[in-house]
């Protein structure tokens, strides 16, 4: 592991130009790759003390060996050559997506004499204009049965192509009219060169005019009374029309959009994009991506899947706009880049109203849907939960494999507000019905150890409490004379009575901390991990494994081990460790951000003159933030139940005199990992804010 002081470029030494940057490993492998409009402002962000990184960012800079740049005159070039070196180098820490899953499209060979259309899957090749990707193979087969009727082009391979132009006798679809059967001359190549250009502005979405055509052809020929070419033209338009039913307007305006919305979590993003033409959708496809830069924004990664997206595609394939959740930071590089390709101008926007916005929200559930099946693909399957436990227990060399697992993981704000959270699965699942929250109250400022050590005391006491019951209250910390497995319930006499010790009398349902885990994970390194076995050593349950999951290279560290237990990067036991972890973190983090909240809300509240609990708990619970309360007018706070003019107004005057003085008087609060501006009163991005953990 690297010190990246021993490879930080000399100040003065970074321009402050625009260009594109590299991070190399020891061995000259480029494991990231990023662009910035300032290269010294930028590159200086990550030679920061490594405690105010990011963990992702922290892994990044201690891997790599060197950094160089290169320096470019336009945001523009920096994208362009960007997009390069990641395509040449495929940086491990760069946000790469990948398809969740293998999208057909429906291809049309431009590139041959006789152009034939098919159905296929895999990366495009050039001479060949594909339509979609679309969701099924047998969808696209359906549409293009139809179309075949009204334009008769080519759809056979090549050999029996050749085949039937040797023998001078069409195939059965020519003789039932779904090819005009160039094969054996019955059309020139101009003729069938003019059907396949039908049939791609057909899909391309230039549908009202054909209809149009067809249906001035269709008058015009029942006019000359050919009834028969007047019921063929008919039943070419019934096709159509049975076709385009396929595909719902979604845009009245007939636009050619992309439309494209995320779902993130912080280790992963998934990706959605709908392609709408003339006003369809023609078009859907997914993506799913690690966020190996834990720094990354959502507009960051807009900006990084267009880039992907959009670079090795050709003009006709860029459309006019562009619509996106969040308008990233590049947008007039992008714009300009996107514009270069397309031949025309391209606009990138974010839907604010209307039909557009609609359509975004359905994509965004999309792409919910598509993350949640892809976090629980795996998790649903009992055998690889089975497969993660015996992972779990061979890597950590328990008795049996922990079929109940237990995380803690403690939260704070530059040591207030402390508080911890308890997560628990069973047979690799959540049971959220056991999840508790924690206060921390006996340990003062920021201490994770001394926090991790009372809450597994408290937790533990009440499990030892509840078995010694059973005895008639013998001494915690086994003087009851029981026994328990890594894996189950501790056994207090015979089978009946620990049974009976694990219900509650009164209410006939389990006690809320009666059962001991196979596993407790502590969300931490070496310290953690010597904390919490202190603390249940200490409790005499030294039988009860005990891990910790460090954040920044996802080592599991034992007690008293040097060295931690490195598992596979794809092995199931660690994924599930994460989950576990990662929950544990949620957990904590909303418990911490809703006392914040409220502990800031009565703060303000408290000099009000005739304000007491039960109307303090009224404006917490409408208001839900000081920010919010801040922008209620009086007469907003005076319609809740309890509140007259007068205490409304003194409510106003508290909340806004308490926002002067904070303005005034204090520096704002800083989210060192990424240099936001955070309001103390409202909770913060998707990642801890300052301090917290």
């Amino acid at each position: 592991m690297a010190d990246p002081s021993s490879y930080r470029p000399a100040p003065g030494s970074i321009p402050d130009s625009p260009g594109v940057y590299r991070f190399s490993d020891a061995a000259g492998r480029v494991i990231y790759v990023g662009k910035a409009k300032n290269l010294r402002a930028r590159l200086s962000s990550y030679f920061q003390d490594l405690a105010n990184l990011h963990p992702r960012t922290q892994s990044m800079v201690t891997t790599a060996a060197k950094v160089d740049w290169t320096v470019v005159s336009t945001e523009v070039e920096s994208l362009q050559l960007e997009y390069s070196w990641i395509k040449e180098y495929d940086p491990r820490f760069n946000v790469k997506y990948r398809d969740d899953k293998s999208y057909p499209w429906l291809a049309i060979t431009l590139n041959e004499d006789y152009p034939r259309v098919m159905v296929g899957r895999g990366s495009k090749k050039k001479g060949i204009r594909y339509f979609g990707p679309y969701s099924h193979a047998w969808a696209i087969r359906e549409t293009v049965d139809l179309l075949l009727r009204v334009f008769p082009m080519r759809s056979c391979s090549k050999g029996v192509f050749n085949r039937h132009r040797q023998i001078g006798r069409p195939c059965l679809l020519g003789y039932i009219g779904k090819c005009a059967a160039p094969c054996t001359g019955q059309v020139s190549q101009e003729e069938h060169r003019q059907i396949v250009e039908d049939f791609s502005a057909f899909l391309s979405g230039q549908t009202a005019t054909y209809v149009r055509r067809l249906e001035k052809e269709m008058k015009a020929a029942a006019a000359e009374l050919e009834y028969e070419r007047a019921a063929k033209i008919r039943d070419d338009l019934a096709a159509l029309e049975k076709a385009l039913a396929k595909n719902a307007v979604v845009l009245g305006d007939g636009t050619d959009t992309d439309v494209v919305a995320l779902s993130e979590d912080p280790l992963e993003v998934a990706v959605q994009i709908f392609y709408v033409r003339g006003g369809r959708i023609r078009g859907q496809r997914g993506w799913i991506a690690d966020k190996a830069d834990g720094t990354a924004t959502t507009g960051d990664l807009v900006s990084r899947f267009i880039q992907q997206m959009y670079a090795a595609e050709t003009s006709d394939a860029i459309p006019r706009e562009i619509l996106v959740p969040v308008v990233p930071d590049d947008e007039a590089a992008l714009t300009e880049w996107l514009s270069q390709l397309r031949g025309s101008r391209v606009a990138i926007r974010v839907p604010q109203r209307g039909d557009k916005k609609a359509l975004m929200e359905t994509v965004e559930r999309n792409a919910l849907q598509t993350l949640t099946m892809h976090k629980t693909k795996r998790a649903s399957d009992l055998t690889t939960r089975n497969q993660a436990l015996e992972e779990i227990q061979a890597a950590l060399d328990l008795p049996e494999a922990p079929l109940r697992l237990e995380c803690y993981d403690v939260s704070n704000l530059q040591g207030t507000e402390v508080v911890a959270s308890m997560v628990v699965f069973e047979d690799g699942l959540p049971r959220k019905s056991e999840y508790r929250r924690f206060v921390i109250r006996g340990v003062e400022g920021q201490n994770d150890v001394a926090s991790i050590a009372e809450v597994l005391t408290r937790r533990f006491k009440r499990l030892l409490d509840e078995r010694a019951t059973l005895t008639g209250g013998a001494a915690a910390g086994g003087e009851s004379g029981g026994h328990e497995s890594a894996g189950g319930p501790r056994v207090f006499g015979d089978e009946t009575d620990a049974a009976a010790a694990l219900i509650d009398p009164e209410t006939g349902r389990a006690k809320k901390f009666s059962y001991a885990p196979g596993l407790v994970v502590v969300d931490g390194g070496p310290p953690q991990v010597a904390a919490a076995r202190q603390a249940m050593d200490e409790l005499g349950l030294g039988d009860i494994p005990v891990c910790g999951l460090a954040k920044r290279l996802e080592e599991v560290w034992l007690p008293d081990e040097e060295d931690p237990v490195i598992f596979s990067r794809t092995s199931e036991g660690l994924y599930l460790l994460q989950r576990l972890r990662d929950e544990a973190h949620r957990f904590a983090i909303t418990h911490h951000r809703s006392r914040r909240s409220k502990s800031m809300v009565e703060s303000v509240l408290d000099d009000v003159p005739g304000l007491g609990e039960v109307r303090r708990k009224t404006l917490l619970r409408h208001f839900g933030s000081l920010r919010k309360l801040r922008q209620a007018t009086v007469d907003e706070v005076a319609e809740l139940p309890g509140f007259g003019r007068r205490t409304a107004e003194s409510v106003v005057l508290a909340v806004n005199a308490a926002a002067t003085k904070a303005d005034t008087g204090r520096a704002p609060s800083v989210n060192t990992a990424t240099g936001e501006i955070l309001d103390d009163d409202e909770p913060g991005p998707a990642g801890p804010p300052n301090g917290e953990n």
